[in-house]
């Protein structure tokens, strides 16, 4: 199937409105619900499923501090779409119908009752709810530094194919130092949800019922990733956006299945990133080459003030699966494209300032714990490949990660396999402190970690708060967090949704000693 580029305008996700607002509560109503959605102004109507029925879903837009409670009502068609691979469901999952949901703030520093733990799903009218389920109802106390977030669906073993159905929004939390900076803002400030994804002949979305090839037989099976044959951003195939020659902010969410993202501008302009998952950076960062594994996000500004009348197009030259996999073809190396057409409507006073935020960064010496966390590839017991962390399923006990509520840990993944993973731990914001190579053949023999090059510093965009790390084949990458503020139940797991569908996710849980 092609598909022609660059006819479809840029949509943007509509503000969602509070039903009811008081100086202590912001209430928010949203309807997870199927929908129709065209991809493409050349293709018919498809099947989703939307926040309020849209894809991709409403934006919030929450100021720090600011109590927000959303009811996020299931009212979904009884089963899922797409196909559901029952051999990856935990027992109770397989006597209730696949129209299951729960909603992950990603980046949240959330209650544990709110942060969408995998197993706490519910059905259409709570009919059926998993075992930790506790309410629809949720709460978000938006006490962290502003950002750009993101909410997505979070069911244990179908995420991969609620995500892909649509069920992922943008969350802007802002604040006073970010107000005070003369940034592009208004209709000069756009979110860019990126999502590549594969087509029927009449517009449907298509997923793969199985691997090619596919040893065990099974059908529906489980896939080790998805990578789509189409790029899509807001919702729509290739778009272009008409924008004026000035600067424009862009807040970029990889939410690729799998699909990392190597991006560049045809123009040879830098993007200037001024922040990452957890807010804004020190000072502005020139990026030539944007990379951005799924989940990641980048907030950047493009000044278009010396490109009057071109047009310039955002390219992708990531492999898949990243770093040595499969090159990009004419479908997946271009993403939309930038038309520097409209006239200056007003004179541009926004500005990139030289200092963006103040922060500290966490010391080595302040970790009370180092943790290792091994990412380990096998099969299972059909001849499928699975990935695990610390080579453990999900819901193996004991849980083995337990820090204690407040204090600082470093977690060093350590990569056995071929691939980068996207690793994103819930609740915490952590820096990135390194990432060395090793000599995997010896660990894998005797677990001896040794060394073969120097710390490899995190990259200059990379230098802020993050949730989602790529973590390299033949590396340690090395991050520093603090566990809090809440104590509970959490996961960490790697973000590629074929991946974490299917064992490659943990439990952990953070203790307040003054409870026990």
């Amino acid at each position: 199937m092609k598909m022609k580029k660059f006819v479809n305008p840029l949509p943007v996700p509509p503000l969602i409105k509070p039903f009811n607002k008081t100086k202590s509560l912001t209430s928010y109503k949203v309807t997870m619900r199927e929908g129709r959605h065209k991809f493409d102004k050349s293709l018919p109507p498809a099947i989703i499923w939307g926040y309020n029925g849209i894809y991709p879903g409403p934006t919030f837009e929450v100021r720090k501090n600011e109590r927000v409670e959303v009811h996020w009502i299931n009212q979904l068609p009884r089963d899922q779409f797409l196909p559901v691979d029952t051999t990856i469901l935990p027992p109770e999952q397989q006597k209730v119908p696949t129209g299951i949901s729960i909603v992950h703030l990603h980046g949240g520093k959330t209650r544990p009752e709110f942060d969408g733990y995998p197993t706490a799903w519910y059905s259409r009218d709570l009919e059926f709810v998993g075992p930790e389920f506790v309410t629809d109802v949720f709460q978000y106390d938006n006490n962290q530094r502003p950002t750009g977030l993101m909410y997505h669906d979070h069911t244990f073993a179908i995420t991969r194919l609620n995500v892909y159905a649509g069920l992922f929004g943008t969350y802007f939390i802002r604040g006073k130092e970010e107000d005070k900076l003369n940034l592009p803002k208004g209709k000069f400030e756009l979110p860019i949800n990126i999502h590549d994804l594969s087509l029927n002949p009449d517009g449907t979305l298509f997923y793969p019922d199985q691997p090619d090839p596919n040893p065990s037989g099974i059908v529906p099976s489980v896939v080790p990733e998805f990578f789509g044959e189409f790029m899509s951003v807001n919702g729509k195939l290739y778009p272009f956006l008409d924008v004026e020659p000035r600067k424009y902010r862009f807040r970029i969410v990889n939410i690729c299945n799998s699909r990392f993202l190597s991006m560049r501008l045809t123009s040879g302009q830098p993007f200037i990133q001024i922040g990452t998952d957890g807010g804004l950076l020190k000072k502005p960062v020139k990026v030539e080459q944007l990379i951005l594994g799924p989940a990641e996000r980048a907030d950047v500004i493009l000044d278009f003030s010396q490109f009057k009348g071109k047009s310039i197009t955002l390219t992708n030259n990531a492999n898949s699966p990243f770093p040595d996999g499969d090159p990009v073809n004419n479908n997946t190396s271009v993403i939309m494209q930038f038309r520097v057409t409209l006239p200056l409507s007003r004179k541009d006073k926004s500005e990139i300032p030289n200092q963006l935020s103040k922060f500290k960064f966490f010391k080595e010496s302040e970790a009370v714990r180092i943790r290792d966390i091994t990412l380990d590839e096998t099969l299972d017991q059909f001849g499928r490949l699975l990935l695990l962390l610390n080579n453990t399923p999900f819901d193996k006990k004991p849980i083995t990660e337990t820090p204690e509520l407040n204090t600082i840990e470093i977690w060093r993944f350590i990569n056995l396999t071929e691939d980068t993973h996207p690793m994103h731990i819930h609740l915490v914001q952590f820096q990135i402190l390194y990432r060395q190579k090793f000599d995997v053949e010896l660990f894998e023999g005797t677990g001896e970690l040794e060394f073969t090059s120097g710390r490899i510093p995190p990259d200059p965009n990379e230098r802020g708060f993050k949730d989602t790390v790529r973590a390299n084949p033949d590396e340690v990458t090395a991050v520093i967090a603090r566990f809090g503020p809440f104590s509970g139940l959490y996961v960490y797991h790697c973000h590629i949704l074929e991946h974490e569908d299917y064992e490659m996710m943990r439990p952990f849980e953070v203790v307040d000693e003054d409870e026990e």
